[in-house]
């Protein structure tokens, strides 16, 4: 990741003939925002002066208090690859700020630093965070919209000239290097047209910052080809859906502090108590790590999705996994977040909840070696097995009923977050859907 000054920007936009910046930032619900600003504002803009109208985006800030400010962060500066020679674009990630020059707590970036800092206070020095996010490559029609379609015939691992997506997919790869990402792996996933990219962990802010350049990479290149490219959880019935495993580990004097030898399973009892933690918010955290209607279509048995209350060091079907690497690289892995969550909310709240383990010195319940999947009801609850919720609805009641998620949102996060969740509930609830038409209208 470079590191940039004021002074090293201006020359660089100059040097490089670089004609527009976008000064991007994040909504509460995950949407990537940008002000466009041409190469003679770059001065303007990196001296935290360009303002923006905050009452035109949802969940910000009313009419009448509508002015707030961009303050670029300079490590984010970055030319996109995928922008011609002549008439570059670059981007810089921004944290927005009131005219008062104190950070807008509707910030989600704001939300996830406050959370670092807790950990920062109570000794972590860092919070990594390596997420494997999943994804569609649909065809489009003859207008350009997208379709359902994939053209793919490949399984797991499969490769050309089977995956069709394959040339995009390097494509993606290319250009995120070209950014300073370090792609660890990329491949064709188990359902038609699905892929994942992985890239080396980070630093929380850092990841969910990577995830949204992600995004924007993955849909931008896609769009190029021809493809639609996707992050919605489940676009397709009978098929599996699309995750955002979420590997994290918590670092104390620059040692991992889930790391300890003398345990059996090598983890330390704030490991143990992470993971309780965990455990303990996973239902109120699920509005926010997945935070759609169609969410919850993948959250259901028999595609591999974590649907139960467990944890395990090996187990797959379990919600929280421990994947083998000790040492260092020791780390928890919560399976149910999917990708088209606000990344700095699900950073938040996951750490959130496994500092309120730490500090509470919770202990996990027993791990579950089985297939949970396997189980029937009655051996799950005589394992104490509880399951994530079903629905929209059933999440943001669990939300409601969280303290500890609601405070880590903030008040203000909160009661804009729910209340579009809400009305996107309601709105779903009451449309009348083309299943109902194709079951219901002959017979009735």
């Amino acid at each position: 990741m470079g590191v940039y000054s004021k002074e090293d920007i201006i020359r660089i936009v100059r040097e490089e003939e670089i004609e527009f910046v976008r000064l991007q930032f994040t909504d509460i619900f995950g949407m990537l925002k940008n002000v466009a600003i041409t190469a003679s504002q770059i001065e303007k803009a990196v001296s935290n002066q360009c303002m923006f109208d905050g009452s035109s985006i949802e969940g910000f800030v009313r009419i009448d208090e509508s002015d707030q400010y961009l303050y670029p962060d300079l490590k984010s500066f970055r030319v996109f690859p995928w922008r011609p020679s002549h008439g570059k674009v670059a981007r810089l990630i921004c944290d927005v700020y009131n005219t008062d020059g104190t950070p807008f707590v509707g910030d989600p970036r704001y939300v996830l630093k406050r959370v670092i800092q807790k950990a920062n206070d109570m000794g972590y020095d860092r919070f990594n965070v390596g997420p494997e996010a999943e994804f569609f490559l649909f065809k489009t029609d003859e207008e350009g919209k997208p379709t359902t379609q994939t053209n793919d015939e490949a399984g797991y691992f499969d490769l050309g000239p089977l995956d069709h997506g394959e040339s995009t997919r390097r494509e993606i790869c290319m250009a995120l290097e070209q950014m300073d990402f370090e792609i660890e792996a990329s491949h064709h996933e188990c359902a038609q047209g699905q892929h994942e990219i992985d890239f080396k962990y980070a630093e929380a802010l850092h990841a969910a910052d990577n995830i949204m350049t992600f995004k924007l990479a993955v849909k931008t290149l896609a769009q190029r080809n021809g493809l639609h490219a996707t992050f919605m959880p489940k676009p397709i019935f009978g098929i599996a859906g699309s995750g955002m495993h979420t590997n994290m580990s918590l670092f104390r004097n620059g040692k991992n502090a889930f790391y300890d030898p003398d345990d059996p399973r090598g983890l330390s009892k704030e490991a143990y108590s992470f993971i309780a933690g965990l455990l303990h918010h996973v239902r109120g955290m699920a509005a926010v790590t997945n935070p759609l209607v169609n969410s919850y279509k993948r959250l259901v048995p028999g595609y591999e999705a974590p649907c139960y209350l467990a944890w395990s060091a090996s187990n797959r079907s379990a919600l929280i996994r421990i994947p083998a690497s000790r040492g260092q690289g020791t780390r928890v892995e919560l399976r149910s977040p999917d990708p088209s969550c606000n990344p700095y909310l699900a950073f938040a709240v996951c750490l959130a909840a496994g500092l309120d383990g730490i500090e509470k010195g919770m202990m996990p319940p027993a791990e579950i070696t089985e297939n949970i999947y396997a189980m029937d009801t009655a051996a799950r609850k005589a394992h104490g097995i509880e399951s994530l919720p079903g629905s929209l609805e059933e999440a943001l009641r669990a939300l409601e009923a969280d303290q500890l998620i609601l405070d880590t949102l903030g008040e203000h996060v909160a009661a804009n977050y729910l209340t579009g969740k809400w009305r996107e509930w309601d709105e779903y609830r009451t449309r009348v859907s083309s299943w109902e038409r194709e079951k219901y209208i002959i017979n009735y």
